[in-house]
């Protein structure tokens, strides 16, 4: 049976002539046309860059005019991802003048925060979810708020404390004082505590020494608050020179540096030689990572369809000529990382030794250079502590569970330190849980990010070396990160090319487990970094009474102190003898309360003049890292102040300084 066919002429009136619409016809139509582009913009214009699109003939229907005013600027991109950024800066600014630091418990700032202040964290988390949705396009917007959630974290102390955050960071200025003030270093000259080793190792300190006088400042205490800040926004380019190369996902790139930024909360990016020879660690991984790939040895990986969708594939090979110019130019790094940290050259090897178990980063050449370079520092400049060091391997070597504590002390007690210990414990497994997922349900992706994975196990062999004064566990979470925070990143964010039912449903699971988990990491950060303020703010009437008990001790005295987690504890410290007389293992501190007055008394050698400092801030310290039971630095102090062998000298509520007068 024939089909019916439409009619291929048009319909026309009575003269022949097309017929036209009426004008009740036109109205109609224009306003269907009008309200279907105001509905559906998006589908509007797609039709209309579509190939073979009709334009519109402005004879017959004139184009809808497109929305102005205050209402359509709102509703920009631009403006969405702007709004979230000024709420949440004026959020900061006005709780800022109401955090009470001057009056710190137990619990640190924790409760000294106001609630503008978390308001203003979870409204960047909420806007930085929002800039991930076009990151490819518009990375500046991301960028942006992971700039503004590193100052509003890192920030507040540095604009709100009248005295130096951290006592080592008090140390370190002590140190870029003295050696303004001698013009050299004498790393042959024998000092107590330990302090030897920064004569040994001063290229950071000489560096912080030019700027403090390019600055034109008195001393390194004008700035040094502001080292967090600055060290991490140094480090985010570096990250993402690392990231890139193995992700063309700009939405995993930054991801991962948000979640590096959250999962950094070991304190280690004051102004510290670790914190600025990490950063140049990391430098010399990136060069590494996007210019070392050998030629011939990427194989497989340079196939598209073998990759994760969000997989970068790898960067072009460089000929044997260029990778020694390479290293002609990573020298001098590597020569300031050996000058100015005893443990980053050795996370450096381990981690290019990690890498040349590939093929794709097989530079042996590398590997050996920097090794004889940490070799030849370590026998000249660094000669006393390297042998000091290699004597102690007998004894901690393979002491997997010793060298893995944190600290020499037990357990913190009160419920602040309490918190931060779960809190650190918490964030470690979130991350570490996180990253495993990616690697198993991401295997492409973990076959060319493989340098990141080794990377990130690298530094766990050094558990079985030293224990690094308690810190190691520290130090190998530092330097295992950022790979972590990589795979941690590429659980939370599914690839966007993917078109199987699981990658669907994947998609439709990161909508909420990435805003939830990254809350969820900001939780953890907070009391993690700033849990135990209380031993990190020291007022400056603190910090005035100290440098009085050290100014009112003769030369070369012995000066007793719970611990040397206090303001200014190095104040001077090549004139005098420290004994931090807590800083032992808890059995011993037990002992040491039955009867303190004797116990320290015991401890002075006969003749030295010496004098006791005790303040609020290492009544804090002595809590937080489990060195005294709870109520132990009272009994502690009102035992020296009731002995005979030791008077009180000054007393206030900055502190307590008694004189030892041994009797005969």
């Amino acid at each position: 049976m024939q089909q019916d066919r439409l009619p291929t002429t048009p319909v026309t009136g009575g003269d022949g002539v097309p017929s036209q619409p009426s004008a009740e016809g036109r109205e109609v139509t224009e306003r269907e046309t009008a309200e279907r582009a105001a509905t559906q913009p998006e589908a509007a214009e797609r039709a209309a860059t579509q190939p073979g699109a009709v334009p519109h003939d402005p004879g017959t229907a004139p184009a809808p005019r497109p929305r102005s005013g205050p209402l359509a600027a709102l509703r920009t991109p631009a403006a969405l991802n702007l709004a979230p950024l000024l709420l949440a800066a004026a959020l900061w600014l006005w709780a800022l003048p109401q955090i009470d630091f001057r009056s710190i418990e137990e619990f640190g700032l924790l409760d000294r925060f106001p609630l503008g202040f978390y308001a203003a964290l979870a409204v960047l988390t909420g806007g930085f979810v929002l800039t991930l949705r076009r990151a490819g396009t518009a990375p500046l917007w991301p960028a942006t708020y992971c700039a503004a959630m590193l100052v509003a974290l890192k920030a507040p102390p540095a604009i709100l404390y009248d005295t130096v955050r951290y006592a080592w960071a008090s140390k370190h200025d002590a140190i870029i004082s003295r050696l303004l003030t001698e013009g050299t270093v004498h790393p042959g000259r024998e000092l107590s505590g330990g302090m030897s080793a920064y004569d040994q190792w001063p290229g950071f300190f000489s560096l912080d020494a030019a700027l403090v006088r390019a600055f034109g400042v008195d001393a390194a205490a004008s700035f040094i608050n502001w080292a967090p800040v600055a060290l991490g926004m140094l480090t985010v380019p570096v990250l993402i020179l690392v990231y890139r190369t193995f992700s063309d996902d700009w939405r995993l790139v930054w991801t991962g540096v948000w979640i590096f930024q959250l999962a950094n909360w070991v304190g280690q990016d004051y102004l510290s030689p670790q914190g600025f020879s990490y950063l140049l660690y990391l430098t010399v991984f990136a060069v590494v990572v996007r210019h070392f790939v050998l030629p011939g040895s990427a194989g497989a990986l340079r196939d598209r369809s073998t990759l994760d969708p969000a997989a970068a594939a790898v960067p072009p090979p460089t000929t044997t000529r260029q990778r020694a110019v390479a290293v002609l130019f990573l020298v001098p790094v590597i020569l300031t990382i050996n000058a100015s940290h005893q443990l980053t050259p050795v996370m450096l090897c381990a981690s290019l030794f990690a890498l040349c178990l590939t093929r794709r980063y097989r530079n042996l050449g590398l590997l050996a250079t920097t090794g004889l370079i940490m070799l030849a520092w370590n026998l000249t400049m660094g000669r006393e502590l390297f042998l000091d060091t290699l004597g102690t391997l007998r004894e901690k070597a393979g002491d997997l569970l010793g060298n893995s504590r944190p600290g020499f002390a037990g357990d913190p007690t009160g419920p602040g330190p309490e918190l931060v210990g779960s809190a650190n414990i918490l964030m470690v497994l979130a991350l570490g849980g996180l990253a495993a997922a990616a690697v198993l349900l991401r295997r492409r992706l973990a076959r060319s990010a493989l340098p990141l994975i080794l990377a990130a196990a690298a530094p766990l062999p050094m558990f079985a070396v030293n224990d690094y004064g308690g810190e190691m566990i520290f130090r190998v979470y530092l330097f295992g990160l950022p790979g972590a925070a990589f795979f941690a990143a590429a659980a939370l964010v599914p690839a966007a090319g993917a078109a199987s039912r699981a990658a669907a449903v994947a998609r439709r699971a990161a909508f909420v487990a990435l805003p939830v988990t990254l809350v969820a990491l900001l939780a953890g950060f907070l009391p993690s970094y700033y849990g135990k303020e209380g031993m990190h703010y020291a007022p400056p009437g603190e910090t005035a009474l100290t440098r009085r008990a050290f100014d009112r001790a003769p030369e070369g005295a012995l000066i007793l102190a719970a611990t040397g987690a206090f303001a200014d504890s190095y104040y001077r410290y090549d004139h005098y003898e420290r004994w931090f007389f807590t800083e032992q293992e808890v059995d011993e501190n037990l002992r040491m309360l039955k009867d303190p007055a004797g116990y320290l008394a015991g401890g002075i050698p006969a003749g030295r003049p010496a004098y006791v400092i005790l303040t609020p801030t290492q009544g804090e310290a002595v809590i937080g890292e489990g060195y005294l039971p709870e109520g132990g630095f009272d009994t502690l102090k009102d035992a020296l102040k009731r002995s005979p062998l030791f008077e009180v000298v000054e007393e206030s509520r900055y502190g307590l300084v008694l004189r030892y007068r041994p009797t005969t």
